[in-house]
């Protein structure tokens, strides 16, 4: 099969803004979480005040995910990512302006990161549902491959800038153009042309009830998502939080942007083997998939050096993209158009929802045990959750398939 059936895809005009829009936002935010990490430690050196401002980010964003999909499916999704990148915009370019301005305080970062992630609740729920509405289902999988692959390249290049911003300059740079990535995927998306969104006539409350209903009525959703509340407290706590405290004690800033860079490098060669090969059980290979993350919880435990967190980070980012195509490549061929944004906002509130607790508690969880405990008792959990996964029926049972059948 040559490349140029696998990325015949992008024919479509509004597949290609789609995806490029994507991919300038995501390439901005891929440094942000490293620029903030740092804009915090530098204002005050603990552990403790990232979870508070990360978690400042994640409460809101749970809060309003339910929300965000019901918009999602009520309003042009387009319209609403505009909006939705509009505002994260201002928000970052204002803590950029107090962190280069050395006025920031934590509770201000706090304060913008709220507004920046209940912006979020209503981008991640569109987004999920612009691409089944520009492809057939026989397209989905290679348009979420691709899709996927542009998500790796922002990564990839983000975090090597960003580990260049942090240690050569400020976290402040970093946000500041954040901020405006976020402007010029506004400029694309006021560009997409999405098929019209029927009205909805029924309340909000009977919106959610019936996205309820069509997420609980289907074992393979729920049961992957009830693991991963567990999966990403886990992930969030060990890595996102405790990772970067860990860098700056031991192997550096730059050295946790050539992480992050890894990291994505590692998610381009997971979206190139998905376009090549997609799987025919997504959601089982996607859950093998996320044992990728034990070796990095263990080189941040017991080897903290750039060279092996780095190695172990290529393979996390590897691993967490073939369940990431996999399972969107799912929800968008076995959930109708209509209802998935609000499945995948339920999906997103129960796999997020424990995200915050991971943040706050982990940096005292670190002062009356150890970093190196948290590492690895969270690894033996983590490898509990997912094989039990795996042995749900519905799970290791569901196909892909190749005709529209919904």
């Amino acid at each position: 099969m040559s490349w140029r059936h696998d990325l015949a895809v992008l024919r479509h005009r509004d597949v290609r803004i789609f995806v490029s829009a994507r991919f300038v936002a995501l390439l901005g935010s891929s440094i942000a979480p490293i620029a903030l990490v740092f804009a915090v430690l530098d204002v005050s050196d603990s552990a403790g005040a990232v979870g508070l401002v990360l978690a400042a980010r994640s409460i809101p964003n749970v809060v309003l995910l339910l929300i965000g999909g019901v918009i999602s499916d009520r309003l042009p999704r387009n319209l609403v990512l505009i909006v939705a990148n509009t505002l994260s915009a201002l928000t970052q370019a204002l803590a950029a302006i107090l962190v280069l301005s050395g006025h920031a305080q934590i509770w201000q970062l706090v304060v913008i990161e709220a507004i920046n992630g209940a912006a979020a609740a209503f981008v991640m729920p569109a987004m999920v549902g612009v691409l089944p509405a520009l492809v057939d289902p026989v397209e989905l999988p290679q348009a979420n491959a691709v899709s996927g692959f542009a998500r790796s390249a922002a990564l990839v290049g983000g975090g090597a800038v960003a580990g260049v911003i942090v240690d050569l300059t400020s976290p402040g740079i970093g946000l500041a153009v954040d901020a405006a990535t976020f402007l010029l995927a506004v400029v694309l998306l006021a560009q997409l042309t999405l098929p019209p969104v029927e009205r909805s006539q029924t309340s909000i409350v009977r919106d959610l009830r019936d996205g309820w209903t069509e997420f609980a009525s289907r074992q393979w959703v729920w049961s992957v998502v009830a693991a991963f509340s567990v999966l990403n407290l886990i992930f969030t706590a060990s890595y996102s939080t405790l990772g970067p405290v860990i860098a700056d004690d031991t192997f550096g800033r730059a050295g946790w942007g050539a992480v992050s860079a890894c990291f994505g490098a590692g998610l381009i060669a997971g979206g190139i083997l998905m376009i090549r090969r997609p799987p025919r059980y997504p959601v089982r290979v996607g859950m093998f998939g996320m044992l990728s993350a034990l070796p990095i919880f263990a080189a941040l435990a017991l080897w903290p050096t750039t060279l092996t967190v780095a190695a172990a980070a290529f393979v996390v980012g590897l691993g967490f993209e073939i369940f990431g195509i996999g399972w969107e490549t799912a929800l968008g061929q076995h959930i109708p158009l209509d209802k998935l944004s609000r499945v995948a906002s339920y999906d997103m509130l129960g796999s997020f929802v424990t995200g915050p607790l991971g943040q706050l508690t982990v940096g005292y969880v670190v002062a009356v045990t150890s970093a190196k405990a948290v590492e690895l008792y969270g690894a033996g959990i983590y490898l509990v959750v997912v094989v039990l996964t795996l042995m749900v029926p519905a799970v290791w049972r569901l196909q892909r398939y190749a005709t529209d059948d919904r």
